[in-house]
């Protein structure tokens, strides 16, 4: 059971991850507007969290700070109660890193903004276990 949380440790900050996930032609992407998301695997270590996430809401989309952080809040709620999509199809020496990255120069409703992070999270969810079945 995975808690229904969303803890520090689950949070993308180290650089060399970042870069790992943008910098390499290795990590897939796909998009359900306003969002898209990009995610890549690699090995896990036992102290790792097996999934770690990163929101991006450009300074380019809303000018304001109070929107930005709205946004990702949004976002950050819709991972944080679906997050088990993820979790249970995630080979245990595996780690998934995910950035969701905002595309829209507008706010949407949290229905609207859950909806597509589900919907992002199930596709992942569907090749993450093809790839494991193979």
């Amino acid at each position: 059971m995975v808690a229904p949380t969303l803890r520090k440790r689950e949070r993308m900050v180290s650089r060399k991850l970042i870069e790992t996930l943008f910098g390499g032609g290795h990590s897939l992407s796909m998009a359900a507007f306003p969002l898209r998301v990009v995610y890549t695997t690699q090995k896990r270590t036992e102290r790792e969290s097996p999934v770690q996430i990163l929101i991006s809401v450009p300074k380019k989309r809303f000018k304001h700070a109070v929107d930005r952080n709205h946004v990702k809040r949004q976002v950050r709620e819709a991972y944080r109660q679906h997050k088990a999509l993820l979790y249970d199809v995630l080979p245990p020496d595996q780690q998934l890193l995910l950035a969701f990255v905002w595309l829209s120069d507008r706010r949407s409703p949290s229905a609207d903004v859950e909806h597509r992070v589900v919907s992002l999270m199930y596709r992942m969810a569907e090749k993450l276990n093809a790839e494991h079945l193979l």
